[in-house]
């Protein structure tokens, strides 16, 4: 418990707006469970002097004045303390995305990668909102659950001694039932967490794939999975039950107000008859000595509350703690838009092994074309994707223009270099705004401009509702897949990036869009520097320098009519290429054994 409400705490403290808020709720509560305990004492003191043989009047007004001042008083104050405490959780989340988005824009682009788009939502919005619950919830229960219980004790000590043991008596008894409820706790919330993230893996699975799975399985086997799943949660839950049963039992028997009072009953009358208590310091024990063992429900809720939220805090703490991408000390300018790899080395950060890349030495002149081949695996997105910084290099040095891209500021690094990824990326919002996220202050006519140039201005005048206007929905769902394409290039078009990368920006097109993305990424490409990681060789027939690599090493480099005459790792590339092109359907409905499509 410690561990996580530290967690918690260190959170908190990143907003100090929010902490001091915090601290004020955490106040107003102290004071609402202290002022009830006053409230109860002045009842019970004006009950007292009413049966007394000769009442004061002044002794009554005043305690029958106190009574309802205290109590509400802490009414009050405790109805502010949550108003606070909630006013102050919004704002902590409100703090706490910010942070998180705000470490998400510095940390490598790698890092950001790795950590994927589900996990990112998870901690950005459920972690947060666990975080929220907690200290939304947790500060009302100071005063409940601490300050209430320990002035009423106080109140008890200072009047009577004698009915102070007697409450104290059920203490033991809590702390046994409190100890056999938190018994195997970790062990056994660790077993529910699993058996809970495996019915929702099995949920997404079984609908995520249900063309597949009705295609292949006809659902008995994702089913089949699903209702193991299911399975093992209800083990989990009921193997917890069991385990907590017999404790719950005293719980309920023992952790209520009832045996108390029958203590403070059964042990005051023989005092008061004995003249050792007066009747005002019996009321008193009965009214307010209940709240030390009502405050032991509220402290099991904290404790609840903080279980559920310490993990998502360690991964929220974990997130902002991700060191983020090094900014030079003495910024440079790159002088021009050539790229250098320098003896390039590079590993990923936790894998052992071989390394992705090793000594890679490459020159791609200034305004010229590059295309990287090879297997699957052989490093062609991992050294494309350190020329705008994903990563750092392990050694060596990426340069563009003859300056390190570790000395170049970042935001100035990505106004160098453009990116086309095969599987195109949109923004919920308009068209407009898409192309327009390359350069905010872009006019009207500088977008359409860009959208002509990539071969969209067409499509998006002709065919969408509202033209620019027109809303592309998530992730851009509301759009075909060349679409889409197009419209990112607009955008790398927009940018006037001296550097372009090319990763397979063609893979998903069909043929008739696919030759509408060509004349984009030429009128794109002309005058720049182009790195393009190609699958398809015959797109990069024409580059000014094909480089092959393998395992993380240039194997070969050349022209592609030098590299076939060469007859090496190239050429071999390229006579399956010519086979895939070649199979159609004839080879294997004739029996005639189908060519082999290998894709390098």
């Amino acid at each position: 418990m410690s561990g996580g409400l530290g967690t918690v705490l260190k959170l908190v403290a990143l907003a100090p707006d929010v902490r001091g808020r915090l601290r004020r709720a955490a106040a107003l509560s102290v004071l609402s469970g202290v002022s009830s305990v006053a409230g109860l004492l002045c009842v019970a003191y004006a009950v007292g002097e009413l049966l007394a043989d000769r009442p004061s009047g002044t002794a009554v007004t005043c305690w029958t004045l106190g009574a309802p001042a205290g109590l509400l008083c802490a009414f009050a104050a405790r109805r502010l303390a949550e108003h606070l405490a909630h006013e102050g959780s919004y704002a902590l989340e409100v703090a706490l995305r910010r942070r998180l988005a705000d470490a998400l824009a510095h940390i490598p682009l790698g890092e950001v990668q790795k950590l994927g788009a589900g996990r990112i939502k998870k901690i950005v919005q459920d972690d947060v909102k666990a975080l929220h619950n907690v200290v939304a919830d947790a500060l009302p229960f100071v005063g409940s659950g601490v300050a209430q219980p320990l002035a009423a004790l106080l109140a008890l000590g200072v009047v009577q001694w004698r009915l102070l043991l007697a409450v104290l008596l059920i203490v033991p008894i809590a702390f046994v039932c409190f100890s056999l409820l938190a018994r195997d706790y970790g062990s056994q919330r660790e077993r529910y967490n699993t058996a809970n993230e495996k019915v929702n893996a099995a949920v997404v699975e079984y609908v995520q794939g249900m063309p597949v799975v009705r295609t292949f399985d006809d659902g008995q086997a994702s089913l089949g999975r699903f209702a193991t799943a299911v399975e093992e949660f209800t083990e989990a839950v009921a193997d917890w039950m069991a385990t907590t049963r017999a404790s719950g039992r005293l719980h309920r028997l023992f952790i209520v107000p009832l045996p108390t009072l029958l203590i403070v009953a059964a042990t005051g009358a023989p005092m008061l008859t004995a003249g050792w208590i007066s009747l005002t310091d019996l009321l008193l024990a009965l009214l307010i000595g209940t709240m030390p063992i009502e405050a032991v429900s509220p402290l099991m809720h904290l404790t609840n509350h903080i279980n559920d939220s310490k993990a998502g805090a360690v991964r929220v703490q974990a997130l902002l703690d991700t060191p983020p991408l090094p900014e030079p000390g003495q910024p440079r300018e790159p002088a021009g838009s050539s790229v250098i790899f320098e003896n390039v080395g590079f590993h990923y950060p936790g894998r052992s092994g071989q390394p992705a890349l090793d000594g890679i030495d490459l020159e791609i002149p200034e305004g010229t074309v590059c295309a990287l081949v090879g297997a699957s695996g052989a490093g062609k997105s991992t050294l494309a994707r350190l020329i705008p910084r994903f990563h750092d290099v392990t050694s060596g040095a990426v340069r563009i223009g003859g300056t390190d891209v570790r000395d170049i500021p970042s935001d100035v690094l990505l106004r160098h270099v453009s990116l086309v990824f095969q599987e195109p990326f949109l923004v919920s919002g308009t068209v407009a705004e898409n192309i327009r996220l390359a350069r905010p202050d872009a006019t009207d006519d500088e977008v359409c401009a860009a959208a002509e140039a990539a071969a969209a201005h067409d499509f998006i005048v002709k065919e969408l509702p509202d033209g620019y206007d027109t809303q592309v929905g998530e992730r851009g769902g509301r759009l075909s897949g060349g679409q889409r394409q197009r419209i990112t290039i607009a955008r790398a078009i927009l940018s006037h990036a001296p550097v372009v990368i090319l990763d397979e920006a063609t893979a998903f097109t069909d043929p008739e869009t696919e030759a509408a993305v060509q004349q984009a990424l030429a009128r794109l490409t002309r005058g720049r520097t182009v790195v393009i990681i190609a699958h398809r060789l015959a797109t990069i027939a024409d580059a000014d320098q094909i480089v092959v690599l393998d395992a993380g090493r240039v194997v070969e480099r050349g022209r592609h009519a030098d590299l076939i005459a060469a007859g090496g790792r190239y050429a071999h590339l390229w006579s399956r290429h010519q086979q895939a092109a070649d199979w159609d359907l004839t080879d294997g409905r004739t029996g005639h054994p189908a060519k082999e499509e290998i894709t390098p």
